[in-house]
């Protein structure tokens, strides 16, 4: 299958598998609750899972890290990094209970064994994290509120924790 994601990156073939299996999952869920805008679902890999990736450029987080998705909707940026990073723990963070639920099946089908589904607003979860991601949720200012308390001080990384 000639994915876009291999032009930017090496994958493994567990991986490529999770990624060419991310487009029917979804598809399959889109239908049910509307995760990704109908519009831009031609483009799935395009604006949504490379964009999401493109995280992996700037950033290599170190095994047993901790990083919020904050806002996760259908799982962006997190669950493909999920994939990228198994190395490290990923908490999908949304208020609304029909995304989490699906989100908790696409994790599941995805084989996913790092990654945590938290049905919950961000403000109210009482753990810290060394990064915090988030993509299209609210402006910078409101992100900065809902999660300065979040970020770890303990840092593990040869950048500093925080929000990405």
């Amino acid at each position: 299958m000639g994915n876009i994601v291999y032009k930017y990156f090496k994958l493994t073939e567990d991986k490529k598998s999770q990624i060419d299996s991310m487009k029917s999952i979804y598809s399959f869920w889109n239908d049910k609750v509307n995760l990704i805008s109908r519009k831009d679902f031609d483009n799935f890999y395009e604006k949504h899972v490379l964009h999401s990736l493109s995280i992996c450029n700037l950033f290599a987080f170190e095994p047993n890290t901790k990083i919020m998705d904050l806002g996760t909707g259908g799982g962006f940026p997190g669950v493909p990094l999920a994939i990228m990073y198994p190395q490290v723990t990923f908490y999908l963070v949304d208020s609304i209970a029909k995304k989490t639920k699906v989100l908790a099946s696409i994790v599941q089908e995805l084989a996913l064994s790092n990654v945590v589904v938290i049905n919950q607003r961000a403000e109210e979860i009482d753990e810290s994290f060394e990064f915090i991601v988030t993509r299209a949720v609210a402006k910078l200012d409101q992100l900065y509120v809902w999660s300065k308390n979040k970020i770890s001080k303990k840092n593990n990384h040869s950048f500093k924790n925080g929000l990405i």
